[in-house]
């Protein structure tokens, strides 16, 4: 079982290269980043954990791409990802340029985590009306995947067009960083996101699931990935976990059986002065 980091970064907390070069030097498999471009003082929509109430670090988190730029430059072994991108909210030509870029000169890391996003206030914000966020995220994708493969691609969608263009570097991995759907989990409806990892993603990223509920949904998995002749093997599962387990070695034998290939936990601190012993700890309970 492969175990990473996902790391709540703030600019309070230490730095994006001072956690990666901890996280690696401990052994931790990757350092996932998440992303919100800004959060509204007054919103309709609650946060879809616990009370309702938005998270004040949300409003703190860094841009991801510089963030995992400064990880990538400290390292050489941890992969690096995005947990999640929010996809319609960006540009994608730009965003296939910073992935491309970010993936070759980190020796092919990057993993790419996506999502839609759930505040329909942001989104709003950044141009993007709510019930069109999946529909534009597949054509994103769709598009990015020509740019990284094609030496002269092009695109006719709703969303984007472009015309034959050139556009360099192409990422270290081939045919593409994976995409990996991170959508659906505890409380929230799967059965989109295991359509969208059948149809465009190499893995899939769940929220909370027991190891019970994450053995159900993969059965669904594997049964829409025969129906569309997809090789289910070849996706790889990583789980987010919101709370640390009770048992923790007892979690990683049940969720390993149940079908992840990947645990994401997060560290209790990230402060300057703390984060070390912090990420010390979840190693040592996480991997021995």
């Amino acid at each position: 079982m492969k175990v990473g980091l996902h790391a709540f970064l703030t600019e309070s907390t230490a730095s994006p290269a001072s956690i990666a070069r901890k996280a690696e030097a401990l052994g931790f498999d990757s350092m996932f980043i998440p992303e919100h471009l800004m959060i509204p003082i007054h919103h309709r929509t609650p946060y879809p954990f616990g009370d309702g109430s938005i998270p004040e670090l949300y409003a703190h988190l860094p841009e991801l791409f510089v963030s995992l730029a400064l990880a990538a430059g400290a390292t050489t072994r941890l992969k690096l990802g995005s947990g999640i991108c929010l996809v319609p909210e960006r540009d994608p030509i730009v965003m296939a340029k910073e992935i491309s870029t970010l993936d070759h000169y980190s020796g092919g890391r990057f993993l790419f985590g996506i999502g839609a996003g759930w505040l329909a206030d942001e989104l709003e914000i950044m141009g993007v009306e709510f019930k069109r966020r999946w529909p534009m995220t597949r054509e994103y994708i769709a598009a990015m995947k020509e740019l990284w493969t094609k030496p002269e691609p092009s695109f006719e969608g709703k969303f984007v067009r472009f015309p034959k263009v050139k556009l360099f570097p192409k990422p270290a991995q081939k045919p593409h960083p994976p995409v990996i759907i991170g959508a659906g989990g505890a409380g929230l409806s799967c059965a989109r996101a295991l359509k969208d990892t059948v149809a465009m993603g190499d893995g899939w990223m769940p929220v909370g699931l027991t190891p019970a509920q994450l053995s159900a949904e993969l059965g669904n998995l594997r049964r829409m990935c025969a129906d569309a002749r997809r090789d289910f093997s070849g996706i790889e599962i990583t789980l987010l976990m919101l709370e640390p387990p009770p048992d923790p070695a007892g979690a990683i034998k049940e969720y390993q059986e149940a079908g992840a290939h990947r645990l994401l936990v997060v560290a209790p601190t990230l402060a300057p002065d703390k984060y070390e012993r912090a990420l010390e700890e979840l190693a040592r309970v996480y991997m021995g």
